[in-house]
C-alpha cells in the first residue's frame, strides 16, 4: 500500500487498518462499510477507491462500484478495471455501454489477462442477449485452444466450460469443467463440484431407463456377447 505513504502518518494507518479489514471479513456489506469509512479519509488515493470499488461490487451494489472503478482509473491509468466496469454495465442491464467497453481500442491493447477477463465478459453479454453460440465462440482465443492447459486461464475454462452447458453441449461442457478444476489450483472457481453435478445427471439420466432400454444399451447395435453380431440382426440395420 505505498500509495498511503501520501497521507500523514496516523491517517495513513487508520486507513490501512480499514482495508485490511475490508479484505478479511466474509460479509460483503460489513466490507463495503469498512472500505466506505477509508474512503471518507483518503478519496484521492487510488488504492481506498479501488478497494472501495471491488468492494462495492461483491456486495452487488452495481452502481456504486462502476462509479468507484471509474475513479480509480483516473487515479491509477490502469485499464485492468475494464472487464469489472463492464460486468457492472452488464449488471445494471445496459449490454451495449458493456460491450462498448469491451470493444473500446483501450481493452484492445491491455494486457493478456485483462483481454481475457474482457472476453469471458463479452461472453457473458453474449448469453443475455440470447446468442449463446456467440457466448461459445467469442471465448475460442489461442489461450483456449494451444493445448496447453494452464493455471492462469482457469476462468477462461471455466466461463467455456459454462457457455458449452448454455448452449445445450453437455459433454463438452463436462470436459472443460473437468480442465477448469484441474487448473484451479486456489479453488476460485466451482468448477469440481459443477463436474460432478454434471455426472450426477448423467446417472440420474440412467436412473430413469427402463430394464429393456438398458438391455438394448447393454446389446447396442445388436451385438452379442462375444462381441459378434447376432446371428439374427438385419444386416441393413447393422
Amino acid at each position: 500500500m505505498a500509495e498511503l505513504r501520501t497521507l500523514p502518518g496516523d491517517l495513513a494507518e487508520v486507513v490501512a487498518r480499514l482495508l485490511v479489514a475490508t479484505s478479511l471479513t466474509d460479509d460483503p456489506e460489513l466490507a463495503h462499510q469498512y472500505a466506505q469509512q477509508a474512503r471518507g479519509l483518503a478519496a484521492r488515493v487510488g488504492v481506498v477507491r479501488e478497494t472501495c470499488a471491488i468492494a462495492a461490487y461483491q456486495a452487488g451494489e452495481w452502481s456504486t462500484a462502476l462509479a468507484e472503478f471509474r475513479a480509480a482509473r483516473r487515479l491509477t491509468g490502469r485499464d485492468s478495471y475494464l472487464p469489472l466496469m463492464a460486468d457492472c454495465e452488464r449488471a445494471l442491464g445496459r449490454l451495449d455501454r458493456a460491450l462498448d467497453l469491451v470493444t473500446s481500442p483501450e481493452a484492445k491493447n491491455a494486457d493478456q489477462q485483462t483481454r481475457i477477463e474482457l472476453r469471458i465478459v463479452e461472453s457473458g453479454i453474449r448469453r443475455d442477449q440470447g446468442l449463446v453460440d456467440a457466448a461459445v465462440v467469442v471465448l475460442q482465443i489461442p489461450e483456449l485452444t494451444d493445448g496447453r492447459p494452464r493455471t492462469a486461464y482457469a476462468r477462461l475454462y471455466y466461463a467455456y466450460a459454462d457457455a458449452l452447458l448454455a448452449a445445450g453441449r453437455e459433454d463438452e461442457a463436462r470436459e472443460w469443467f473437468g480442465k477448469a478444476a484441474a487448473a484451479d489450483v486456489d479453488g476460485e472457481t466451482d468448477a469440481a463440484e459443477r463436474c460432478d453435478d454434471l455426472d450426477d445427471i448423467s446417472l440420474d439420466d440412467l436412473d430413469d431407463l427402463s430394464p429393456d432400454d438398458i438391455e438394448l444399451l447393454a446389446d447396442d447395435g445388436n451385438v452379442g456377447h462375444d462381441g459378434d453380431h447376432s446371428d439374427d440382426a438385419d444386416p441393413d440395420q447393422a
